[in-house]
């Protein structure tokens, strides 16, 4: 829902297939190699890989873009794991609100434990 809502603030196509799929010469996001070089090195918490993909960032968008980058990445590691930590289930999460549409596009609904709680497992 955020990549839905920042897209809106900045009139912004985004293609949410990026997020699950990897880039493609289609992607419209500014520096997404650089970006998804960060995202992907937090997620393996490899210290050498952050510090080089925190280096491209300033050096190509700027001390306050790196800022946003690392606050981005440490917002949706926490929201998991507050979502896991008090036992929030997918299927309840939002309120059941949640945007099928986006859910697909995002490729969400091909993760394991959605597909569990989605069967009632």
């Amino acid at each position: 829902m955020m990549l839905r809502a920042s897209a809106k603030h900045t009139n912004e196509a985004i293609d949410l297939h990026d997020v699950s799929a990897g880039l493609t010469d289609g992607t419209k996001v500014a520096h997404a190699p650089l970006l998804v070089a960060f995202a992907e090195a937090v997620v393996a918490r490899d210290s050498d890989r952050i510090r080089t993909a925190r280096k491209a960032i300033r050096n190509a968008m700027g001390d306050a873009a790196l800022v946003d980058a690392a606050a981005t990445a440490a917002a949706f590691h926490g929201f998991t794991r507050i979502a896991d930590a008090i036992g929030i289930p997918y299927k309840t999460a939002a309120g059941g609100q949640d945007a099928p549409d986006v859910r697909e596009a995002a490729g969400v609904n091909a993760f394991y434990r959605v597909q569990e709680e989605m069967a009632g497992r």
